[in-house]
């Protein structure tokens, strides 16, 4: 079994150090992608003609390849790990833009209309009121977006050793080495499962008023179908 966390010598780091890697790699991005969102969407509630423009820019550039964007980064930021990051980030914003739009229109109006007559300001209420009840629009964003930032670090294996695990991958098809994808491919799925589950702790945690997915129907000791049965005249 030991076999399976012994990395080539190329890959310049141990198996410990290939997790710290990738986690780098794949979680500064979305990080990164989260603290433009936010602004953005601001500005997408408040302009409503701005949101279709974004969103279409932030599909647009989803859509560019990797490598595309590996060539034009690589002349300003080299063979380096910013190289990788940068579209991870701007990967991010096409799932992270919409989670914070949608997030923040689902605040109730009463809500912002007692905001308002507060004399709370436009900036202050969005991060005082609307954000917090948006947590869980965001972090189902979010969720999606570490998902899919985790996996496609390993691109960064075509610049050099920027891929973390997806260097695995390179080097068990060079020196056929089975062992090395399956390690790769095996920590990937282990990784991903572990911090959703660390989101939807922390998503807990932000919202201790919202009851765990499921369960509300059952606190209350009343299903739909109970409901349903209730004489019209009891009410």
């Amino acid at each position: 079994m030991n076999g399976f966390f012994d990395m080539p010598s190329a890959i310049q780091h141990g198996y410990g150090g290939l997790i710290a890697l990738h986690m780098e790699e794949a979680l500064l991005p979305v990080l990164a992608g989260l603290l433009l969102s936010l602004p953005i969407g601001l500005l997408c509630v408040h302009f409503d003609w701005l949101y279709a423009p974004v969103l279409w820019t932030s599909t647009v550039l989803y859509a560019i390849p990797s490598i595309a964007f590996f060539v034009v980064l690589i002349d300003y930021t080299g063979l380096s790990q910013l190289t990788v990051m940068i579209p991870l980030c701007l990967y991010s914003l096409v799932v992270l833009v919409p989670a914070v739009v949608d997030g923040v229109r689902s605040v109730p109006e009463e809500t912002n209309a007692a905001a308002s007559a507060m004399g709370i300001g436009l900036a202050r209420r969005y991060f005082q009121v609307q954000l917090p009840i948006a947590v869980p629009a965001i972090m189902a964003g979010l969720r999606v977006a570490v998902a899919s930032s985790i996996s496609l670090v390993s691109v960064g294996a075509l610049i050099g050793n920027q891929g973390a695990f997806g260097n695995l991958l390179t080097y068990a098809q060079l020196y056929s080495l089975p062992r090395l994808a399956v390690t790769a491919v095996v920590t990937l799925a282990v990784l991903a499962i572990v911090i959703d589950a660390l989101l939807v702790l922390l998503r807990r945690l932000l919202t201790p008023w919202q009851p765990p997915s499921g369960r509300s129907a059952g606190r209350s000791g009343v299903t739909t179908a109970d409901a349903a049965r209730v004489p019209e005249g009891a009410s």
